[in-house]
């Protein structure tokens, strides 16, 4: 063949020989080292690939140079943008494990025992510790780092209202005041909690504040950077000064201004280059931007566990806002599998669990794991019973064996009872382990195939024809027309069942907002120091997480009994990613084969010398071009989701600004009335089908900008395709030997992920 340089596609094919991981395979090896055997694989395969994108985007750098033709030049740019896309490094793309639990639940504690650094992140037997959202990385780098990122100066007073509202003088302090006034008085002095909140905003703080409003701790050893960083992601409170603090000491601190924390490690042996963890705390937080970061960590968390300790988890059911929170990163969020983790495992009162059971002669460890096991299957049922009501039977995550682990991080460091194996930990990280493997493979994947066509697409233009090429671009621009208005209606069908929830949860929330309001007013209201909350609250946009009161946030329960309603239907028609079959996915699907079907009808009644790789980029372009929808349809799906809770916030702001005005003798009462009369009458008015016509609308945004999308991609990649020859002025160069690649390294991925 011309062009083709035989010694290097002998390389490529001694590479990615199909017998080399077969044999592999049956080796017996563990499974731990059959996923490092396969990453040193990917790495590579993607090694090849970028020297391929490397040789190919100087070819067309070098073609581009002698051509002056807008139109030539903006669609060789094009292709050319296209390769330098698929560039960047994308095994080390990050993948996020967030721990999500209330504070003192062991998440710290477990996520030290899995990087194998214990006591590096703040834990504490005696009290609850991470205070922010916290996240751990690795780096190639020698040292560890670790970067405070504060609040800025705007966000920082927007948090103050709410310090303020806490700590007003009209009746006794309780825990929160308390709180309240120590961050104040943190910042601005001892002072400062008598002053108002204009005269805070002008007074000038007493701590230094790097204007970079970032702080950066670098150390070689484990034992030094954690103390330096544990007064950045401990708890503070007026307890510490109980522990012996010293308000000298908590002067220097900046904790109240602490947004979240990065934490950089070097490179660990037990864990991929590339995976994150987030110790993301239970409830929020009720500073606004604090609580976004909390929002916007959950939903970037390719998995979830949710961590609860093995005694509180006998005493009660698994915590309902943390189970549901993690449920909605599956509908809005990046979430693709969600687990409970047991922690703490190893904690038993033998003599109790011997009375309960009957059976005086078992021993610890028996006792330990035939419990273990008890949780696992009652817990898993629960959580099965919580999952389906939002998920499809058929789901991996509710299919999987391991919904349930429990661990032991202490017992697997000191092992006085239970083996390390007992612990969970080591499967703990075998599930990591495959579950990125995975992962990369399929990113690598999606490049390789995107280059792919890229590539057919080069190679094909060299050969192109004027007349006959003309004409078929001109039928398929008519047949793409008139399936992309047939796709449009099929779309509209497919949000009918999200349209028919909303109505019914409509009806609910219409029905139970009396009953909404009143359990949230009622239940706190009789507690000393509500009224400051409750001012907090509105302050803060119905939205507040209390120390005390945990976390309140009245839009979403308000907006609860539609979610309910449409949590199903919504998840089974926006649920787009691999290995589900939602409507849309399938609507698309179906659609993007018979495109392809048509597209092939259309290319065999004409006559042309390059036929059959014409109709090839063809399909492989429309595959492509489905693919970016998809993407486009999980960026859009949080917002649309998230739709309803913000219709109901922006209906009540008034109501929250007026009632965060009261003042004096009877405020509180005046509050309540002001919030359930406010509620009651913006409900007679519309609030909740308001909610209901936003979701609508962005669904019906999102089916436009689907086509829309879709008409562009296909015109552009008929316009690229069919590109008369004779306007390129000289000949393209030649692409086969990066095609031969390229089509090698996608069979051998092919391979593996079907293996």
């Amino acid at each position: 063949m011309a062009g083709q340089t035989p010694q290097k596609r002998g390389h490529t094919d001694d590479l990615l020989g199909g017998a080399g991981w077969s044999k592999r395979l049956k080796r017996g090896q563990k499974p731990e080292d059959e996923e490092e055997e396969a990453m040193k694989d990917y790495k590579k395969m993607q090694n090849m690939l970028k020297d391929v994108l490397d040789q190919a985007t100087q070819k067309l750098s070098q073609f581009l140079s002698q051509h002056n033709l807008p139109e030539t030049r903006m669609r060789v740019e094009h292709l050319m943008n296209r390769l330098a896309g698929l560039k960047p490094d994308i095994l080390l793309d990050p993948i996020y494990i967030g721990l999500f639990g209330s504070t003192g639940e062991g998440k710290s504690t477990l996520l030290n025992t899995i990087i194998g650094k214990t006591f590096f992140l703040p834990v504490s037997g005696n009290r609850c510790c991470t205070s922010c959202v916290v996240q751990v990385n690795t780096s190639h780098n020698r040292y560890l780092e670790a970067k405070i990122h504060l609040l800025t100066d705007e966000e920082w007073k927007d948090e103050l209202k709410c310090l303020v509202a806490l700590v007003e003088q009209d009746e006794d302090e309780d825990a929160e005041s308390r709180e309240a006034a120590l961050k104040i008085s943190t910042i601005y002095g001892e002072e400062a909690c008598a002053k108002s909140y204009e005269e805070l905003c002008r007074m000038k703080p007493i701590v230094h504040i790097p204007p970079t409003r970032c702080i950066t701790l670098r150390g070689t050893h484990e034992q030094d950077l954690s103390e330096r960083m544990r007064p950045y992601i401990s708890i503070q409170s007026i307890r510490n000064n109980e522990e012996g603090t010293s308000r000298d000491d908590q002067s220097t601190y900046l904790w109240p201004l602490i947004k979240h924390v990065e934490v950089t490690v070097p490179a660990l042996p037990l864990i991929p280059e590339g995976v994150v963890f987030v110790d993301i705390p239970g409830m929020g937080d009720f500073n606004r931007k604090r609580d976004a970061i909390w929002k916007e960590n959950i939903n970037k968390c390719s998995v979830i566990w949710v961590v609860k300790s093995i005694v509180r988890i006998l005493g009660e059911g698994i915590h309902e806002t943390l189970l549901k929170e993690g449920m909605k990163a599956f509908q809005s969020g990046m979430c693709r599998d969600i687990s409970l983790v047991v922690t703490k495992s190893d904690q038993i009162n033998l003599d109790e669990y011997r009375w309960e059971t009957g059976r005086n002669d078992i021993n610890e460890h028996d006792a330990i794991l035939e419990r273990n096991e008890n949780v696992k299957r009652s817990k898993r049922e629960t959580m099965k019973k919580t999952l389906e009501k939002v998920l499809p039977s058929d789901s991996y995550v509710l299919q999987k064996a391991d919904l349930v682990y429990t661990v032991s991080a202490q017992e697997y460091n000191k092992g006085k009872i239970l083996l390390k194996e007992e612990t969970e930990i080591p499967k703990l990280r075998e599930y990591i382990q495959t579950f990125y493997t995975a992962q990369k493979r399929n990113k690598l994947m999606d490049y390789v195939s995107e280059a792919l066509v890229i590539f057919s697409l080069l190679q094909s233009l060299r050969s192109n024809q004027d007349s006959q090429y003309q004409d078929a671009k001109e039928h398929l621009e008519d047949l793409s027309t008139r399936a992309m208005d047939a796709l449009e209606e099929k779309i509209e069908a497919c949000f009918v069942p999200i349209e028919q929830s909303l109505s019914e949860g409509v009806d609910e929330a219409k029905n139970s907002y009396k009953k909404i309001i009143n359990k949230i007013l009622q239940r706190h209201g009789g507690y000393q120091g509500f009224h400051r909350t409750l001012k907090a609250v509105c302050l803060n946009k119905g939205v507040y997480v209390s120390r005390v009161f945990h976390r309140i946030d009245i839009n979403d329960c308000l907006a609860w009994p539609i979610y309910e309603k449409i949590d199903m239907s919504f998840g089974d028609v926006l649920r787009i990613q691999m290995g589900t079959c939602s409507r849309l996915k399938v609507c698309l699907d179906t659609f993007k084969n018979d495109m392809q079907k048509q597209l092939k009808e259309a290319m065999m009644t004409y006559v042309v010398a390059d036929r059959e790789d014409k109709l090839k980029f063809l399909q492989q372009e429309t595959e492509f071009t489905f693919q970016q929808t998809e993407k486009f349809i999980l960026q859009k799906r949080d917002e649309i989701y998230q739709s309803l809770t913000v219709s109901i916030q922006n209906d009540l702001l008034q109501c929250y600004e007026d009632a965060a005005k009261q003042r004096g003798i009877g405020a509180f009462k005046r509050m309540k009335d002001i919030l359930s009369d406010g509620i009651k009458a913006k409900t007679e008015t519309g609030m909740f089908e308001r909610a209901q016509e936003k979701m609508r609308k962005h669904l019906q945004n999102l089916k436009v900008e689907i086509i829309q999308k879709m008409k562009k991609n296909f015109s552009s990649m008929l316009s690229v395709a069919f590109y008369p020859k004779d306007q390129l002025n000289s000949k393209l160069p030649d692409f086969l030997d990066e095609l031969i690649s390229i089509r090698s390294i996608h069979r051998f991925l092919h391979s593996a992920r079907e293996t």
